[in-house]
């Protein structure tokens, strides 16, 4: 009883058994799900897709997780996901040699410069002009669609690149080039922040910005990193992204990308009043919502209703999450298992009470 008690209490438990809840549902629903084939070298299957499709979730979800570490929240990461697919598609699409790898490379370059500086920006404003990180990241929220619709002069962008597909549609050791791309990233800062003190640093900020300040903790400079690194992090998601479409939708590209990071990282487990993340909780969290949103598109939910669908699963999933939900739900079947225990203790003191009478 003691290691069940242990079990359920890990942060991880709740998220894991939603996912494989998902997966049981979907498998019923439709034997086929769990099948995968191999076809040129690559995997293919409603597995793989999850996988795959997750990878621009996954990056966005890494940043937001470092941001609301610190107290923060970055709304403009899916403003700054179009902006990088529109930097580069533009610049592919304006060579000579879309197809070289050298074009490619200088286009994805420049796409994770210009979201790097819009991340630097929003630090700024947060880290420095002291603005509240909800209306900083607001500001960039709407502001990047104008700059992405500038930089394609209002037009879907569409290129034909093979170097630069290869990044969506590709393969590596069977599974998608975009899923290994966001676990290698996911992976690098988990090592950094685990196994330096920037892990710690981050929680310190998080938890009081001014008392970590006072004992010597550059908060200010660790608020602007954390920032620009979502600000990057987004971007190499707009780049994925418009590889796998080969355009660049300023109107629809990352549309609210951001309440799903949110939400991958609350499912996670990471406290949005900071201190405490979990990284590898972000990444069950991201499956859990990609996997729900396959799901809802397979059981033929109707778009207008799949986000109140996704709220309802996603409320219950915090609320079994929340150990003050689960202590409310055992003290009252503590009460109700109690109650008839103590009618006959009752009867027997009256009975002991009527023989000393007599």
């Amino acid at each position: 009883m003691t290691m069940l008690r242990r079990i359920t209490r890990h942060p991880l438990f709740w998220p894991v058994l939603a996912l494989v809840v998902l997966i049981v549902v979907n498998t019923i629903s439709r034997p086929s799900f769990l099948s995968i084939t191999v076809k040129d070298g690559g995997l293919y299957g409603s597995l793989i897709d999850i996988l795959r499709n997750s990878s621009q979730l996954m990056l966005v979800s890494l940043g937001m997780t470092l941001v609301i570490a610190t107290r923060g929240i970055d709304l403009s990461v899916g403003a700054v996901l179009a902006v990088s697919g529109a930097v580069s598609l533009t610049i592919i699409g304006s060579s000579d040699t879309p197809g070289d790898l050298g074009t490619v490379t200088v286009a994805i370059l420049t796409g994770l410069l210009v979201t790097l500086v819009l991340g630097i920006w929003n630090g700024f404003l947060v880290s420095v002009v002291k603005i509240q990180p909800i209306i900083a990241t607001l500001l960039l929220m709407f502001a990047g669609r104008g700059i992405a619709m500038l930089i394609t002069k209002g037009q879907i962008t569409t290129i034909t690149s093979d170097p630069y597909r290869y990044l969506a549609s590709g393969h590596l050791l069977g599974l998608p080039v975009a899923f290994l791309i966001a676990i290698v990233v996911v992976v690098l800062v988990s090592l950094v922040v685990r196994r330096t003190a920037l892990g710690m640093l981050l929680e310190a900020v998080g938890i009081n910005p001014e008392a970590s300040r006072l004992a010597g903790v550059q908060s200010r400079g660790i608020i602007w990193m954390v920032y620009a690194l979502s600000g990057v992090l987004a971007g190499l998601a707009g780049i994925l992204y418009s590889s796998n479409i080969m355009a660049a939708d300023a109107n629809n590209a990352g549309l609210n990308i951001e309440l799903d990071a949110i939400l991958a990282v609350v499912i996670g487990g990471t406290s949005l009043m900071g201190g405490k993340f979990s990284i590898s909780g972000t990444v069950v969290g991201v499956l859990v919502i990609q996997t729900l949103t396959t799901s809802i598109t397979f059981l033929g939910v109707p778009p207008a209703v799949t986000p109140l669908f996704k709220a309802l699963v996603v409320i219950v999933i915090c609320l079994v999450q929340s150990q003050k939900a689960r202590d409310m739900l055992f003290s009252r079947r503590r009460r109700r298992t109690a109650a008839p225990a103590a009618a006959p203790a009752a009867v027997v003191a009256e009975a002991e009470t009527e023989a000393v009478a007599r």
